[in-house]
């Protein structure tokens, strides 16, 4: 049996401070390890700046690998654990940001970071939005599997998370910073996401208030038939842990055969532009 035990972390950035944010990942990463062994440990959306930084993003921004891959990856090496979390990252030219989410592995190494492709709002001011959607091998102490990154407002958009389990996700993680009047679109989301790509959800969305934002919690991780393996409903800081049976992916596609049924012919509307 492959398995994958799986944490989320509800964080209250701090906002702006991108080194006491960095103090308590490291903290919550202490915390949950010492406790037991996990494969995986998701925090939110921009969780080593907060939300509502405004034109600050660009000098909160940072090239990866740098300074903050470099303090979480020892923790990451430390416990033998992978991390994803969400962060401002910026390319060459320094004037691109992201809203970005990264992956360490359990040796300490940059897996890979993705750039969240579906800006909301105001975010269209700070980031450009990213053009792809990237999956990763990982090495889980039970076995491999193949993991995917979303963030935030990707989730209400089923074609992402189709892509990812297209490329062979079996774990998706949703690094988010859901507000509190749509709470319920997020546990809608989170369990069509699961039960309709037959994958696992590991959704850390944040705790927490910012001047303009309150933000929901009911960080969850779903199961392929939509069960509910852990959840965070209150919106305050914390985290939860769960262990999954990563070959119910595999039983449950083969059950429902919700991938060998799709008919791609008939969905050519899905790729026109609106």
């Amino acid at each position: 049996m492959r398995q994958a035990t799986i944490a989320l972390v509800q964080s209250k950035p701090i906002l702006g401070d991108i080194e006491e944010n960095l103090r308590r990942m490291a903290e919550f990463v202490d915390r949950i390890c010492k406790e037991q062994p996990v494969d995986l440990i998701v925090f939110p959306e921009l969780a080593t700046t907060g939300y509502e930084c405004g034109p600050r993003f660009t000098e909160l921004a940072e090239y990866v690998p740098g300074h903050t891959v470099n303090y979480l990856a020892k923790r990451a090496g430390e416990y033998h654990v992978h991390i994803a979390f969400g962060m401002v990252l910026k390319e060459r030219v320094e004037s691109i940001l992201y809203d970005a989410a990264v992956l360490l592995g359990p040796e300490g190494e940059l897996v890979g970071s993705y750039r969240k492709v579906h800006l909301k709002g105001e975010e269209r001011l700070a980031f450009r939005n990213g053009y792809r959607f990237v999956t990763f091998d990982v090495e889980f102490r039970s076995g491999p599997s193949r993991l995917g990154l979303l963030i935030d407002w990707d989730l209400a958009f089923p074609e992402a998370a189709r892509c990812l389990t297209l490329d062979g996700a079996e774990v998706i993680a949703i690094s988010a910073n859901w507000q509190i009047e749509e709470n319920a679109q997020w546990r809608a989301f989170n369990l069509a996401r699961a039960c309709e790509n037959g994958v696992f959800v590991a959704a850390a969305n944040r705790a927490g208030e910012e001047p303009s934002y309150a933000f929901c919690g009911d960080s969850m991780i779903v199961g392929p038939n939509a069960e509910l393996y852990t959840n965070l409903e209150d919106p305050v800081e914390g985290y939860a842990v769960a262990t999954v049976d990563l070959d119910e992916v595999r039983r449950t596609r083969e059950a429902s055969q919700i991938l060998q049924c799709r008919q791609p012919l008939a969905y050519r509307n899905i790729v026109r532009k609106y």
